[in-house]
């Protein structure tokens, strides 16, 4: 942002930006202000004047901003959010600033009084999209900071999303069950007066607020500059334009754009089947609404005359389905399997287990005695507590444990978080109150982020004897827990036998990241931990 005729600037230890962009009806007179503002002080640049009331001592709360020659004012507030200040070039004067605070505009219109439009918001690193599951608040409920609006379904699970400053919810954009909002698209409008909530009765947002489609904008050339167009060459004759019904096509390979792939693979569309109406022919996602609107049929897999329900896909699933493809797909897997003798283990947990009663605690599990022990064999083995990073590989300091819990939402995976350095018990009670608000789908991000390592158990509650684990990225491993069974084993003496549990653990490895011998390493240690448990103890 580049400031001129700042002649009359005033050196002051706090000086306030704001950059207003007129939407009045006089915009095309006034294109951009820019308003400097001190304590007590009024200064008038660029056709604008700026007000603001003598308080010493106090950050900027409001301000009212009019401009010259423009029908309309402007009523802003300071933000709560930090945002990054804009490069200040090209001062005729001094200008001293202790701070500079950010300023957003509620409202330049006649007709709609001052409010705020709330969008989607970023709830997990990986989000682009969230559902709304339910609102707790309704239009016109009275809202205040830390209150809940509504429960948002992320990629990863469902967070309450809560309010960040006091007034009033005057309309609701995107209502109880709305799927596939993008982050950044208004959800919903809240208002300071209780008396303007009526005039919001028939509020939509408008276009540019929308959030821009990222793979859609590049179908469609920018202007060329002058100097460019002068500088190309006579083009040569455009090929024709494919036949309806089929796509652009370069051998077998099909043109589309990747939001129009995307939905064509979440409807079971064929591409060959769909005409693209973007440039050469490539298709776009609306030309993929286009047939879904006509009546175009999803490819059914399923053989004619048979009885089928297309059950939708949760948000859960569909991440749940993508990470693990693309583990599979990008992670070199490699598998490592021990049989460990668990009854010693077993001894220890009926011997802790009345004790942990009698103090009011919870029974401990096998599955935390498994935690225990991965927890610290990867202490003492760090290499397996790492990531692959393409240009080195991080090893972390933490040892986080990321335990797999299947509900029928979908496959969660919160973190029980330094686990080497908790208890038993802690990590019992950990784990069953983190299984709990997974099946309740009230798991928050923190609650799920930062693992370092994964253990899947399907042996305790399933009975399943042995299976291979799909590494969750970025992790480099994962702990595929069997179930125990009793095996004749040699006894001490010639022509004895005895009894023994035996259970079998596979380890998921990295290739890039662990080498054999350490996965074996690893193993070597763990099964140490389980098969004499005491030393978990130490």
């Amino acid at each position: 942002m580049q400031l001129r005729s700042l002649r009359n600037a005033v050196d002051c230890e706090r000086t306030s930006l704001a950059r207003y962009f007129s939407t009045g009806s006089g915009s095309s007179a006034v294109k951009e202000n820019v308003l400097m503002v001190s304590a007590g002080v009024e200064k008038r640049i660029g056709g604008a004047r700026f007000s603001q009331y003598k308080q010493p001592g106090k950050e900027l709360e409001t301000f009212k901003v009019s401009l010259g020659g423009v029908n309309g004012s402007s009523t802003c507030r300071r933000m709560l959010i930090n945002r990054a200040p804009s490069a200040v070039t090209g001062l005729n004067g001094s200008l001293s600033c202790g701070r500079v605070a950010s300023a957003r505009s509620f409202s330049s219109s006649a007709d709609l009084p001052p409010h705020q439009e709330i969008g989607m918001p970023s709830l997990s690193p990986t989000m682009t999209e969230g559902n709304i599951a339910k609102w707790i608040k309704k239009e016109g409920d009275k809202v205040s900071p830390g209150e809940v609006l509504c429960e948002v379904e992320t990629d990863k699970a469902t967070v309450e999303m809560e309010c960040m400053e006091e007034g009033y919810l005057a309309k609701i954009v995107q209502g109880d069950g709305a799927k596939e909002i993008k982050v950044g698209e208004v959800i919903c409008v809240t208002v300071e007066e209780e008396g303007d909530i009526e005039k919001f009765k028939d509020y939509k947002p408008s276009a540019a607020d929308a959030p821009a489609a990222p793979s859609e904008s590049k179908a469609t050339p920018e202007p060329a500059a002058p100097k460019v167009e002068e500088k190309v060459p006579a083009k040569a004759p455009e090929p024709k334009a494919p036949k309806a019904g089929k796509a652009s096509r370069s051998g077998d390979r099909i043109f589309a754009s990747p939001l129009a792939r995307k939905l064509a693979e979440d409807n079971n569309v064929q591409l060959s089947s769909v005409k693209g109406t973007g440039p050469d022919g490539r298709i776009l996602k609306a030309d993929i609404e286009d047939y879904l609107a006509k009546g175009g049929k999803s490819e059914s897999f399923a053989a004619s005359g048979l009885d089928y329900t297309d059950i939708p896909n949760a948000q859960i699933r569909k991440v749940t389905a993508n990470r693990l493809l693309a583990s599979k797909q990008t992670i070199p897997h490699y598998y490592l399997t021990v049989d460990t003798r668990v009854d010693k283990l077993i001894k220890l947990r009926g011997e802790l287990n009345p004790l942990q009663e009698a103090s009011g605690g919870k029974k401990i599990s096998i599955n935390d005695l498994v935690i225990k022990a991965a927890a610290l064999a990867l202490r003492k083995v760090p290499e397996c507590n790492s990531s692959w990073m393409n240009d080195f590989i991080r090893q972390y300091h933490n040892v986080n444990i990321n335990v797999a819990v299947q509900t029928e939402h979908g496959l969660f995976v919160p973190v029980v978080r330094d686990a080497d350095k908790k208890g038993l018990g802690t990590i019992g009670e950990e784990v069953k109150q983190l299984a709990q608000r997974a099946r309740d789908n009230s798991l928050k991000p923190q609650d799920y982020e930062g693992g370092t390592f994964t253990v899947s158990n399907l042996g305790g509650p399933f009975g399943i004897k042995q299976f291979c684990a799909i590494i969750n990225p970025p992790q480099s491993a994962i702990l595929a827990i069997g179930s125990a069974e009793k095996r004749v084993i040699p006894g001490s003496a010639d022509g004895q036998y005895e009894f023994g549990s035996y259970m079998s653990v596979t380890m998921s490895c990295d290739h890039r990241v662990i080498d054999g011998a350490i996965g074996a390493e690893f193993l070597k240690a763990f099964k140490g931990y389980i098969e004499n448990p005491t030393t978990m103890l130490l």
